[in-house]
């Protein structure tokens, strides 16, 4: 019976799982079940106009790339990174995949939310940046500067044993944080990065086969499992969740499995020891989104981008109860700060998730595009991200999401 839990408690670290979980909550709104939402889809028509007007000013072609990582090193029309990676020497495509996981993985587990006052002052543009692409800049200068390399010579690179006792002040001090400049969430980033390099160096069969032990063997590890040179994009995810699970902090576990961003909520309902469980992993799979374009310049095939879900976050989240998709049913609710784990915060993100696959539909009909020529990897890049926080500024001056979530640096 153990072995059971353990299989079912697995299930739930995929994007099949979050998706169904997703869906059968936005069955539940739109039926009138959930405590703290009601849902008017005749509103979507209007959300897909948004968005198809933010994706055609940014992308005139609509040659939109993927929501990941990459963009967000992107300041001024120069890409930073591949500036960087095409001036390296790289002894061939795997190594610099392995410095791309590297960058992407601690890159994106510092990506949580910033707060409205955090800026990073760029010193090559002397420019003040906030939010998600500060705190990108942030961490590619962390990375270019060797601060989580053993090894002088070669900074282009993140070792277990260095990111294990990285001291806070470092992290403080990179992020330039102060009391005038104070950065939401830094300790659990920095707990969250220790955690990372702790199980890295636990692990070195995963993420040593080529190299001592650095999160960019996660590289290796995913490609050994291609198939004819193919992998499927959920399959990216599992490796993410199955891999990198145990560095969340403690909270849901089912048969001594950790389920990351996996949250309870009563009205979902299944035959099995997952009763009542939602699983999001918005971070994963920002994460799965991000490793794409490595293992595609390695020289494989990523199929099934699909199959990953949308994002639960603020933004995507923001643009649904912005555009009054998503209604309150109590309207204090927008003046209280909201935990996590509430039974609110679950249902808009999960909400957030399925919704963004209706909208899908809505915005590829009226760009004449299908599934295959506009995945949903680029309708959040185009998109829905961008819609959501242009809307956000429009309704407050300061640009904040319509409700307030309480964050510990791990979730947004």
């Amino acid at each position: 019976m153990a072995d059971s839990k353990e299989q079912q408690a697995r299930s739930l670290l995929s994007a099949a799982a979050v998706r169904a979980r997703a869906g059968e909550m936005l069955d539940i709104g739109l039926n009138g079940g959930l405590t703290h939402f009601t849902i008017d889809l005749d509103r979507m028509d209007g959300v897909a106009d948004a968005v198809v007007a933010v994706t055609r000013r940014a992308y005139p072609t609509l040659d939109i790339p993927f929501h990941a990582r990459w963009r967000h090193f992107v300041l001024g029309g120069v890409d930073r990174w591949a500036r960087l990676a095409d001036a390296a020497s790289w002894a061939d495509r795997a190594a610099r995949a392995r410095a791309e996981f590297d960058l992407a993985i601690v890159s994106v587990l510092l990506d949580a939310g910033a707060g409205a006052t955090w800026r990073y002052h760029d010193a090559v543009t002397g420019q003040g940046i906030g939010r998600s692409e500060g705190l990108a800049i942030a961490s590619l200068d962390m990375f270019a500067s060797g601060l989580f390399s053993g090894d002088a010579r070669a900074p282009f690179r993140v070792d277990a044993d260095v990111l294990a006792k990285l001291p806070l002040a470092a992290l403080t001090s990179a992020f330039q944080v102060s009391d005038a400049n104070p950065l939401l969430g830094l300790e659990g980033r920095m707990d969250l990065l220790r955690r990372l390099g702790r199980l890295v160096a636990e692990r070195a069969e995963v993420f040593g086969l080529h190299d001592t032990p650095r999160p960019g063997g996660l590289f290796d590890h995913i490609a050994t499992s291609a198939n004819n040179g193919t992998i499927p994009a959920p399959a990216i995810l599992s490796a993410v969740l199955n891999q990198l699970g145990p560095i969340w902090p403690s909270r849901l576990e089912l048969a001594g499995v950790p389920l990351g961003d996996c949250w309870h909520h009563p009205a979902i309902k299944a035959d099995d020891a997952t009763t009542g469980l939602v699983p999001l992993h918005k971070l994963s799979q920002w994460l799965s989104y991000s490793l794409i374009e490595p293992l595609q310049r390695a020289g494989l095939e990523v199929t099934d981008i699909d199959g990953l879900t949308g994002l639960a976050e603020y933004r995507n989240g923001g643009l649904f109860v912005d555009h009054e998709v998503l209604r309150l049913r109590d309207a204090a609710d927008a003046a209280r700060a909201h935990a996590v784990d509430s039974l609110l915060v679950v249902e808009w993100r999960a909400l957030t998730v399925a919704l963004l696959d209706r909208l899908a539909g809505l915005v590829r009909a009226k760009l004449g595009r299908t599934s295959d020529t506009l995945p949903l990897a680029s309708i959040l890049e185009g998109g829905t991200w961008a819609a959501g926080r242009a809307i956000a500024f429009a309704r407050r001056p300061d640009g904040a999401p319509p409700l307030k979530v309480i964050s510990d640096g791990t979730v947004f």
